[in-house]
């Protein structure tokens, strides 16, 4: 980097405090040139600030990070993503690592790691909290994360109706966000509900909620 560059960074997170804390954190050395709050935000965010990294948080209203992410790199985006969350489990790393992410820090250790993954991920290299690592490593050494990450085995589009779905939106409502058609969103229903072996609407929702799709 050039000392006539700070890199822009855009953040994600939908917890004001943690923004506004971000802020000063990163502000020595970077550009903070948008803060959105959820991920529909962020990918339209992307397009327009064009930042150099980005910092979000995984579990956010009408699409959680992870899902944007993957949303991101479908439309061909390949600006690093460094994910910064309260999810301590090694399962949302390898999901975030497996979508394409450059870094996963807990939010705990944003002080002493957030602008080391920054730095890292501006580099073309990943940043895996040291707390996680090694639990990271075994279970991507076991094969394909569907074996152990439930989610993992709906498709995105079935995810985020799910994840909509669990935030209290009617189908009719989630087929206008989603712009498709409300038998649609039931068939994505009914397709989750077989896939998952589960019966009713209640048992969807304790699911998104125990897979960190949604915040309870």
């Amino acid at each position: 980097m050039t000392s006539t560059h700070r890199p822009r960074v855009l953040l994600a997170d939908d917890h004001l405090m943690v923004a506004e804390a971000l802020t000063s954190l990163l502000s020595p050395e970077f550009d903070l040139v948008g803060v959105v709050e959820d991920g529909r935000q962020l990918i339209e965010a992307v397009g327009r600030l064009r930042p150099d990294v980005i910092v979000a948080d995984i579990t956010m209203p009408h699409l959680n990070g992870i899902d944007a992410l993957i949303r991101l790199r479908e439309e061909g985006n390949r600006v690093p993503v460094v994910f910064l969350t309260m999810h301590k489990d090694a399962t949302f790393a390898r999901r975030a690592l497996e979508a394409g992410a450059s870094g996963f820090v807990l939010k705990h250790s944003a002080s002493v790691e957030l602008v080391t993954a920054l730095h890292a991920a501006l580099e073309g290299k990943t940043y895996l909290t040291p707390q996680l690592a090694g639990e990271v490593l075994e279970a991507m050494k076991k094969g394909p994360s569907q074996d152990s990450d439930p989610a993992a085995s709906l498709t995105l589009r079935q995810r985020e109706v799910l994840q909509l779905l669990a935030e209290g939106r009617s189908a009719k409502e989630i087929a206008v966000s989603l712009s498709i058609s409300t038998r649609t969103v039931e068939f994505h229903k009914y397709q989750m509900m077989e896939t998952l072996g589960l019966r009713t609407n209640a048992e969807l929702i304790h699911f998104a909620i125990r897979n960190g799709l949604v915040e309870f």
